[in-house]
C-alpha cells in the first residue's frame, strides 16, 4: 500500500541519496564518532566542510541565475541590484558596529536555512490536492518546528560554537523558552502523524520524502545544536545537511534544462557550461565550485582573517595584512556579497507561483513524466 508514486524532484534514487541522506549520514558519524573525532575542526576538515560544501553551495547558485541569459531577461533589476544594495547595506552595517554587519548576516542565514527545509517540504508535498487546509499548516508547522525548536534552545543556552563570529547569536538567558519551545514542537509532531496516519487510511500512500525530509531536519539540528554542543558536529551536520542538497537540486535542475534546451541550445552564458550536467562531468562541476569557493575563502584569509596560510599557499599569505579600519567597512561586506546575494536571491528563484518563470517545468522534468 505504501509503494504508489511518490512525489520525488528527480528520482528516487537521486533524491534519497544527494537530498534526503546527507542529513541522516553525517548525523549518524556524529553519534558514532562523538568521542573520537574530537571537538575542533582542523584545518583539512575545515577545507572540505567550508570551502568544499559551504561555500561551494552559495557559488552553485549561479548556474541557476547570473550563468542564465534567459533567467538574467526575464528578471534584470533583480540579479543588477541585490549585489550592489546587499554590499551597500553591509557597508551601512559595519560603519555602526562589526559585530552588528556580522548579526545581521547569521540571521539572514539562519533564515535561509530554515527557509530550505521548507522549501523542500512544500515541494514533496506539491501533489496531494483536495485536502483540508489543516493538512498543510500542520506540513508547515512540523517543519519551522524541526529547525526553529533546536535555534531557539540556542537562544536560551550556552553553547561552545557560534554560526560564523563569537556573539553573532543572541542569547536570552531564559532556558524555559526552549522547554517550552520543545513541547509546543512535540505536540505539534504528535499532531502530524495523526494527519499522516489519516492521509493514509484515505490514499494508501505514505509520503516517503516528505517523512524522510522532516525525519532528517529533526535529527540533525537536534543532534548538532542540542545533543553534541562542539564545535565540530555542528558545522558538519549544519554545513552537510544543508549544502549537498542544495548542490544536488542546482545540478538536478541543471540536467534537466539541459536535457529539454539540448546542448547546442542552451540558454547558458556560455555554451560549455552545459556539460557539466552529465553524469561523467560531475567531477568538473564540483571542481568549478570548489575553485570559486576556494578564491574567495583565500582572499578571506589573506585580507581578514588570516588563520590558514598552510592551507592557501604564499600567493594568498603574500597579501599585506593590517586592514584599516577603514578600509574593513567597504572590504568585508564585499568580501561577504556573494554570500548574502545567494541569501537573497534563493528567496525568489524558487517561488512555486512566480509567474513568467518555466523553472517548474524544468525541475519537475522527471516528475511529471518528460523524459
Amino acid at each position: 500500500m505504501t509503494r504508489g508514486p511518490q512525489p520525488w524532484i528527480f528520482s528516487a534514487r537521486f533524491d534519497s541519496g544527494f537530498i534526503l541522506a546527507p542529513a541522516f549520514l553525517v548525523t549518524l558519524a556524529a553519534l558514532i564518532l562523538q568521542n573520537r573525532a574530537g571537538t575542533t575542526v582542523s584545518p583539512w576538515v575545515w577545507l572540505v566542510l567550508i570551502v568544499g560544501v559551504d561555500v561551494s553551495h552559495v557559488y552553485s547558485t549561479l548556474f541557476r541565475t547570473y550563468f542564465d541569459k534567459a533567467e538574467l531577461k526575464a528578471r534584470p533589476l533583480l540579479y543588477t541590484l541585490t549585489p550592489l544594495l546587499s554590499w551597500l547595506v553591509g557597508c551601512v552595517l559595519y560603519a555602526q558596529d562589526g559585530l552588528l554587519f556580522w548579526r545581521v548576516l547569521a540571521y539572514a542565514a539562519v533564515f535561509h536555512f530554515v527557509r530550505q527545509q521548507y522549501g523542500f517540504m512544500m515541494i514533496y508535498s506539491r501533489r496531494e490536492r483536495g485536502l483540508p487546509a489543516w493538512y498543510r499548516r500542520l506540513d508547515k508547522a512540523a517543519i519551522y518546528g524541526a529547525t526553529l525548536y533546536p535555534l531557539i534552545y540556542w537562544h536560551s543556552h550556552a553553547r561552545s560554537f557560534e554560526w560564523f563570529v563569537e556573539g553573532d547569536f543572541l542569547n536570552t538567558g531564559l532556558p524555559m523558552l526552549a522547554t517550552l519551545a520543545g513541547w509546543l514542537w512535540a505536540g505539534v509532531l504528535a499532531a502530524w502523524i495523526v494527519k499522516e496516519v489519516l492521509l493514509y487510511r484515505r490514499s494508501g500512500i505514505v509520503n516517503l520524502p516528505r517523512l524522510m525530509l522532516l525525519a532528517g531536519t529533526g535529527l540533525s539540528w537536534c543532534v548538532g545544536i542540542i545533543l553534541l554542543d562542539n564545535d565540530l558536529t555542528f558545522t558538519a551536520t549544519n554545513v552537510i545537511a544543508h549544502g549537498i542538497p542544495y548542490m544536488a537540486l542546482i545540478w538536478g535542475y541543471g540536467h534537466n534544462q539541459t536535457r529539454l534546451q539540448g546542448k547546442g541550445r542552451s540558454s547558458f552564458i556560455l555554451p560549455i557550461l552545459a556539460r557539466l550536467f552529465t553524469w561523467q562531468t560531475v567531477p568538473f562541476f564540483i571542481a568549478a565550485l570548489f575553485g570559486l569557493a576556494f578564491l574567495e575563502e583565500g582572499l578571506w584569509d589573506g585580507l581578514v582573517w588570516r588563520e590558514h596560510g598552510q592551507l592557501f599557499g604564499s600567493f594568498f599569505s603574500a597579501i599585506p595584512t593590517g586592514a584599516a579600519p577603514s578600509t574593513l567597512v567597504w572590504l568585508v561586506p564585499l568580501l561577504a556579497m556573494p554570500q548574502a546575494t545567494h541569501y537573497i536571491l534563493d528567496a525568489f528563484i524558487w517561488r512555486m507561483h512566480t509567474p513568467g518563470t518555466s523553472w517548474r517545468e524544468t525541475l519537475f522534468l522527471q516528475s511529471s513524466g518528460r523524459a
